[in-house]
């Protein structure tokens, strides 16, 4: 290579090195002038209720520990903004149902609020086998009347699930003696927050050393019955038309084996899809049922034969 091209090739790499420097030092400047300016974003603490209600039944938030596990749940439940926006949207869509249910059994209306931390009232299944939007394990389940088999699975069905919870509940109540308590249990179960009262001799649930699980478990309940219930507060705004719709239905009696659902829907005026949205119950594309059990199949109202 020429020495006069050495040269000026040499010049432009260092002409080339310091733009890009330079360029880079305005970059970076402007960078940090931006991130220094105040911010329309802000995240804020939350205020603490002094006292919670749960079921009728009131505690005061007196002591730091109590203080403590009410902020996080709050907290976590507030700034998780799509989780809970989702649980908003389902919870107009399902609690009138379940509201209607809970009232009939006579167990308190906060309940519902049990079933939306649960499942965020979605059909799920646990890795632990609980289904439904009342997370029931399939020998609850069974214990308490429900059809759990490979081809019907009523921990699905909305009505059939409140009730057995309803039933659960109950029982709880009456062995623990509150519906904090009965609450509790449906996690940590009603024998064993009975040793853990028993342990500690303790007659509360806000005065039990418990594990991570079950020591948030109301406060999750409690914090989202504060969001649900008053969503402005905690920089929820969602409009009516936002909601999701309860959506309403008609039942059909069977009580003979369904040999096609597929088949069957077509002759209701549905598609199968729309069968099984409306029964997630039926877990295949037919019906036993030697029994003879009466059966009863929701549909939509405005479609039939």
């Amino acid at each position: 290579m020429k020495p006069s091209r050495f040269f000026t090739l040499f010049f432009c790499s260092i002409f080339l090195i310091g733009l890009s420097f330079f360029s880079f030092e305005r970059i970076n400047s402007s960078f940090i002038i931006s991130y220094g300016e105040p911010s329309t974003y802000k995240v804020h603490a939350l205020h603490i209720p002094s006292q919670v209600e749960f079921a009728g039944e009131i505690m005061q938030l007196d002591e730091a520990d109590l203080v403590e596990r009410m902020d996080k749940e709050l907290l976590v439940n507030t700034y998780w903004q799509s989780n809970t926006l989702l649980m908003m949207k389902r919870a107009n869509k399902f609690f009138p149902e379940i509201e209607r249910i809970l009232k009939e059994e006579g167990v308190p209306d906060d309940f519902k609020y049990l079933a939306l931390i649960e499942s965020g009232l979605e059909n799920l299944r646990s890795p632990a086998g609980a289904k439904g939007f009342w997370q029931i394990l399939r020998t609850t389940g069974k214990e308490y009347g429900l059809e759990v088999n490979a081809n019907v699975d009523e921990r699905y069905h909305l009505e059939l699930s409140t009730r057995m919870a309803c039933a659960y509940l109950k029982k709880a109540k009456e062995r623990l003696g509150s519906w904090t308590l009965a609450a509790a249990s449906y996690n940590r179960g009603i024998t064993g927050i009975n040793r853990i009262l028993d342990k500690q001799q303790a007659d509360n649930y806000y005065d039990l050393l418990l594990g991570t699980e079950t020591k948030r478990y109301i406060f999750r309940i409690l914090a989202v019955k504060e969001i649900i219930q008053a969503p402005e507060r905690f920089g929820f705004f969602v409009e009516k038309a936002q909601l999701y719709s309860p959506v309403a239905h008609r039942t059909i009696p069977v009580d003979t084996a369904i040999t096609n659902i597929a088949r069957f829907s077509e002759q209701m005026g549905v598609s199968y899809k729309t069968l099984k949205i409306y029964n997630p119950w039926l877990l295949q594309n037919h019906l036993n049922n030697k029994s003879r059990k009466l059966y009863h199949i929701a549909l939509p109202i405005e479609t039939g034969p």
